[in-house]
């Protein structure tokens, strides 16, 4: 079997000790952290293919975590919660979770649910590419190729580069990538963008990005920097 990276989080120690401990055994790489915000920060430090997550972690909740990663990622999400209403399942199903598991639950059968979870995302892994022109970015690896040759992206450069590419030929405004992807966690001004796309275009050499003056940015098929 593949050997996954998994993070759990989960502020309750038993159970993260216990979810921690029957992953190990499957042959799991599992990291675990007890709040919100600890575990964001994991997660863009790391890429993870998949991420176990209490509803009610302290510091940012379980469903806003989730629209966090869903606005950068397909990681699969599994949520774990005592909460046995309809309203909570649906609210986690909508934040696009790809399970609720309700406790007490059994450890063995979570485990074989992790293990078919991540059966499904690897095989469907070769097909979650966006590609414009010779580049290709892979969506659950956050790699990025340019006629075949390796890339080196941070997450945030990754997730920009993802947006143009998702909304092109659109115009895409400096406030609108701030929204969608600094989201919670920003506290300067518009031009953190700027700096980030100066980033991207010296690593990617032939740069497709394009500045529309007092707008924001888009991707030129004959642009070349």
């Amino acid at each position: 079997m593949n050997r996954y990276d998994i993070l759990v989080i989960e502020d309750n120690k038993n159970i993260q000790e216990l979810i921690e401990e029957s992953l190990k055994t499957s042959n799991f790489f599992v990291d675990s952290v007890k709040d919100g915000l600890e575990g964001i920060q994991k997660f863009k430090d790391k890429k993870y293919d998949l991420v176990v997550l209490n509803v009610e972690v302290p510091n940012l909740d379980g469903f806003t975590i989730c629209k966090i990663i869903r606005k950068v990622s397909e990681v699969p999400v599994v949520f774990i919660s005592s909460k046995r209403d309809e309203a909570s399942q649906i609210k986690a199903y909508d934040c696009g979770c790809d399970d609720y598991i309700i406790s007490p639950f059994s450890f063995n059968v979570f485990v074989k649910k992790i293990e078919a979870i991540l059966k499904r995302s690897s095989k469907n892994l070769d097909y979650d590419t966006l590609q414009f022109d010779d580049m290709v970015l892979g969506l659950r690896t956050y790699s990025v190729t340019i006629a075949g040759e390796s890339i080196e992206l941070t997450l945030k450069e990754f997730s920009i580069l993802k947006m143009l590419i998702e909304k092109y030929p659109q115009v895409i405004t400096r406030e609108y990538l701030l929204d969608n992807i600094w989201g919670y966690d920003f506290y300067g001004d518009t031009r953190i963008i700027d700096a980030h796309i100066k980033n991207i275009r010296k690593k990617i050499n032939n740069s497709y990005i394009k500045t529309v003056k007092g707008i924001g940015y888009t991707l030129d098929r004959k642009q070349k920097f």
